[in-house]
């Protein structure tokens, strides 16, 4: 009886029905493993999206900078033939010899060189330097006529890249470095390896 009264008082038994009450217990809180959710570490999937994004370059103009100020860029389209589209997917494509030029109001790539496949059909007579169309917004070719034909600038060709499964160029309105400022600029990059090699040794 005695334990009967004391049910009744925790209000689990009243009269004669029973009355079930839920009672809930608080857990402390645990924190999930880093594979929990999207399957890995945070800074492997910040590791994975850099990787992914390094992937999307097809071609680099690495002297670009080494001999010129580069002191705007603008991101163009280009009009590609279908060939070549099938060889920068599989990045056969070079701008050491490339530069950029306006003519008739139109901007142009001129020595880009985009290699055949092997496997490109016979009946198409693939010309690897040719001349290509870049597009442009009209506001964008003008601001880039003026800086050409006014202020003596030069329109450089820097990276070639795929955005959103579209080939794009990005261009550099630059000058052109003097003979110290390119000793200056050799001298900042050693540098930087060379810090870059000591401290990771150093560590």
């Amino acid at each position: 009886m005695a334990g009967f009264a004391k049910l009744r008082d925790f209000g689990v038994i009243r009269g004669d029905r029973q009355q079930p009450r839920a009672f809930f217990c608080r857990r402390p809180a645990r924190s999930l493993p880093y594979n929990a959710g999207q399957g890995q570490h945070p800074m492997a999937r910040k590791r994975h999206k850099k990787a992914a994004l390094g992937q999307r370059r097809i071609a680099a103009n690495r002297k670009a900078r080494h001999d010129f100020f580069v002191e705007e860029t603008f991101e163009a389209g280009l009009a590609l033939e279908g060939w070549e589209v099938k060889s920068l997917r599989d990045g056969r494509a070079q701008l050491k010899e490339a530069y950029v030029a306006i003519k008739d109001g139109e901007a142009w790539l001129l020595g880009a060189h985009i290699s055949p496949l092997l496997s490109a059909s016979t009946h198409i007579k693939a010309n690897p330097i040719r001349t290509r169309k870049l597009l442009l917004h009209r506001r964008e070719i003008d601001h880039l006529t003026g800086a050409v034909e006014r202020k003596g600038y030069t329109l450089v060709p820097l990276t070639l890249y795929w955005k959103n499964a579209r080939a794009k160029l990005e261009i550099g309105l630059a000058r052109g470095k003097k003979q110290h400022d390119k000793r200056i600029t050799e001298r900042d990059r050693d540098w930087t390896r060379q810090k870059a090699r000591l401290l990771k040794h150093g560590s």
